[in-house]
């Protein structure tokens, strides 16, 4: 009995705790949780980059330009503006979608190519369809902003250079559309101001005897169909 109470005996039947430092020093869910963090930034920023560098830039400033040149205030609303513009960026950019699944994301998947290899194959056909619709003067712009030597060719740009490139390339773009878009609309204006002052109808707005026939123009010659169209084929 007197054994049993002893602490010697007490800690030799006592249960042992070891702790093995080698494990704790490996820290095992350290790649999870990078790989998480990725996810977590490549969905954070992916809205940014549907809207920035696909053809979503030109499209919804065509059709804000078009709806100021209508006087038609908040008709279409932002939202129906916004999402035919999405629809139609899915539409145009399909081919470069396909392309990028069968070149980077198969061959990935299928272990053919790592994750480096692969987000660099991913990448090519963006950056191909993105100098096929950035002017040559906007990339030097970027290439001299960016103190690089003038590339050989144009697939050497970089994707820094690129980028920033495209998209006030896209911006200058859609104000041309824009602007051609106004002209039919500000010649009907400029009828009706000239009209309505030799009558002496000094007090009445313009706008209101111009808008419906702004829109009788839009609608005769069929206008979504002929503006959507054209800026489809706009893309190259």
């Amino acid at each position: 009995m007197i054994a049993l109470l002893s602490p010697a005996a007490a800690a030799a039947a006592a249960p042992t705790l070891s702790v093995s430092l080698g494990e704790l020093a490996q820290p095992s869910g350290m790649s999870t949780v990078v790989k998480v963090a990725l996810v977590m930034t490549v969905l954070a920023i992916l809205p940014s980059v549907l809207i920035l560098f696909t053809s979503f830039v030109r499209l919804i400033v065509v059709f804000h330009f078009l709806r100021q040149a209508l006087s038609t205030q908040t008709v279409p609303p932002n939202q129906v503006l916004a999402g035919l513009a999405l629809m139609l960026t899915f539409f145009i950019m399909s081919p470069v979608g396909q392309r990028v699944y069968d070149e980077a994301v198969v061959p990935y998947q299928a272990g053919q190519l790592g994750g480096e290899q692969a987000l660099r194959q991913g990448l090519t056909p963006v950056k191909d369809w993105m100098l096929r619709n950035t002017r040559e003067s906007d990339l030097l712009l970027f290439a001299g902003l960016a103190k690089i030597s003038r590339p050989a060719t144009r697939a050497d740009v970089p994707l820094r250079v690129v980028m920033p490139a495209f998209l006030i390339s896209e911006l200058k773009t859609g104000f041309q559309i824009g602007f051609l878009l106004f002209l039919p609309f500000l010649v009907i204006d400029l009828v009706v101001s000239s009209v309505l002052l030799s009558m002496g109808m000094m007090m009445l707005p313009p706008v209101m005897i111009s808008f419906p026939f702004k829109i009788l123009l839009f609608v005769m010659v069929d206008g979504w169909h002929l503006l959507v169209g054209s800026l489809v084929r706009s893309f190259r």
